[in-house]
């Protein structure tokens, strides 16, 4: 099947609206046929592919709105919208054969990479282009897009993500996350069986949800993965922070200070939370200077 959708019907009305001749169209530079080649195509036969662009010239329509292309190009496609019939290649290549783009085309044998910058620049398209065409040739698909996992939303999610992405070479111990998050604290606030609660996702024992409400225990991690103390809490705790200090900061006329010390934050925010961040301070300066 043509890569190219071709109606016999829409060549002849778009020729005539054009006030065409059908020998006219014949004589057109690069489109070179007597006038009962035009009428047979125009009943239906489908034009050698490499000339429809030159059809399209004659008649001043783009190609792709005239002959709607079915797919994305192969190498045969790229050749036939350049214009060029196959044995037409060997010049384009420098060889006294076409043989090599038949094979490639055929999904026989890859171009030559000498060839891929002669046919690109000849094709008009980049080499990424050519090379991506010479691959649906041979019936490879491109690998498929691979979407970002969600953000860590929950605290042992939180955990999880930086013990997998800080210690590549080997994640420290429970009891080594307990030890420095307690000498953080300059005080026992949490064991090695409650970090591992709140790293599964576990309910933690009485205390250190005490601490987690006082802020000493995820100080005490933050201080221990690197990252800021904002990177723990949750999305409506923080929110609920930035619209406090904000407030505080506008009367100050200072809110812009807020916004840049967020986005400098060590470890970085939730790109969702810092464009809440954002919107939050962008609204904040437009109620304290209606001008802004």
């Amino acid at each position: 099947m043509p890569a190219r959708k071709f109606d016999g019907q829409v060549l002849r009305r778009t020729r005539r609206a054009r006030d065409l001749s059908q020998e006219a169209l014949g004589r057109a530079e690069g489109v070179d046929v007597d006038q009962s080649t035009v009428a047979k195509w125009e009943s239906g036969t489908f034009p050698e592919p490499e000339r429809l662009p030159a059809i399209a010239r004659a008649l001043r329509e783009p190609l792709d709105d005239l002959f709607p292309r079915d797919g994305l190009p192969d190498l045969a496609d790229l050749r036939c919208d350049a214009g060029f019939a196959q044995r037409r290649t060997a010049a384009l290549i420098g060889t006294k054969s076409y043989i090599p783009v038949s094979n490639a085309e055929r999904g026989v044998r890859r171009l030559n990479p000498a060839y891929v910058t002669r046919l690109a620049d000849a094709y008009g398209v980049t080499e990424e282009q050519l090379l991506a065409a010479q691959d649906r040739s041979f019936g490879v698909s491109p690998a498929p897009a691979v979407s970002a996992p969600p953000a860590p939303r929950t605290l042992a999610e939180k955990l999880q993500y930086l013990l997998e992405t800080t210690f590549p070479g080997g994640r420290p111990t429970d009891a080594q996350i307990a030890a420095a998050v307690n000498a953080h604290a300059g005080v026992d606030v949490i064991t090695p069986d409650a970090v591992e609660a709140l790293r599964t996702g576990t309910p933690p024992p009485a205390e250190v949800l005490a601490g987690l409400a006082a802020g000493v225990v995820l100080e005490g991690l933050a201080s221990f993965f690197g990252v800021t103390p904002l990177y723990f809490q949750s999305d409506e705790e923080l929110e609920r922070q930035v619209v406090d200090a904000i407030s505080l900061l506008t009367l100050r006329g200072t809110s812009k200070d807020f916004a840049l010390a967020a986005r400098g934050g060590q470890g970085g925010l939730d790109p969702a939370m810092l464009a809440k961040i954002s919107a939050l301070v962008a609204e904040a300066q437009q109620k304290a200077d209606p001008r802004s």
